[in-house]
């Protein structure tokens, strides 16, 4: 279902674009931040109003620590964006902006063993040697709406470069996440408790990474007019 909305939604925008701009000016924006480094192109629609399509990829590596377990989290943010940029004041750059969002962000978790070499787990402690390594996963809604605000109207008569930023808010989700170990050495009895009791330490990863849930996007661009 989530492909075909997705497929509907890139034609339409696709179909669109194209349609578009064969009676406009295209503008080319690259940009950074923390959607990572990619481009839009700027598409005017009307006077106040102009339409972007783009896409961002980003690769960032953090620590993070639930109440008994410390992680190493590797974020890949991968996002295809549709865009409305609505400019409510006629000589102002100020935009409102709003859209969606194919959203590929996701996470890798590695557990770091403790310094005695071992997992200490919903007061359980268990040696890494027998109960192997911990890896888990963080995946987030696949289409997210965006909100957000920013400064830079490209202008409609002159060739050239131009600067722009974006403040807003890619709405992701409750993230989805699992916690899952690879060679268990040891009997059946303690390989079962120790999945049970990952199971209660994925309910701590997820409180952990919550705070992704509304993604901030703080992005700088730089563009050129043909």
């Amino acid at each position: 279902m989530v492909k075909k909305t997705l497929a509907t939604i890139g034609l339409i925008a696709g179909g669109w674009a194209i349609a578009t701009a064969a009676q406009a000016e295209v503008r080319i924006i690259g940009d950074v931040g923390t959607t990572g480094i990619g481009f839009h192109a700027s598409i005017p629609l009307r006077s106040d109003m102009n339409a972007r399509l783009g896409s961002g990829f980003l690769g960032y590596s953090y620590e993070g620590k639930t109440r008994d377990m410390e992680y190493q989290l590797k974020l890949k943010a991968n996002t295809y964006e549709a865009l409305l940029d609505w400019f409510p004041a006629a000589e102002s750059s100020f935009r409102v902006t709003t859209g969606l969002a194919y959203n590929g962000n996701k996470i890798d978790v590695v557990a770091q063993p403790n310094v005695a070499g071992g997992y200490t787990v919903n007061g359980r402690t268990y040696s890494t040697g027998v109960v192997g390594q911990v890896n888990g996963k963080v995946s987030f809604n696949k289409v997210a709406p965006y909100l957000g605000i920013g400064w830079g109207r490209p202008s409609e008569k002159e060739k050239g470069w131009s600067f722009s930023t974006d403040v807003g808010v890619l709405f992701q989700g409750s993230p989805k996440t699992s916690l899952s170990n690879t060679g268990c050495a040891a009997g059946a009895a303690v390989c079962t408790q120790f999945a049970n009791d990952l199971a209660r330490e994925n309910e701590q990863l997820r409180d952990e990474v919550g705070r992704f849930k509304a993604y901030p996007v703080l992005r700088v661009g730089i563009s050129y007019r043909f």
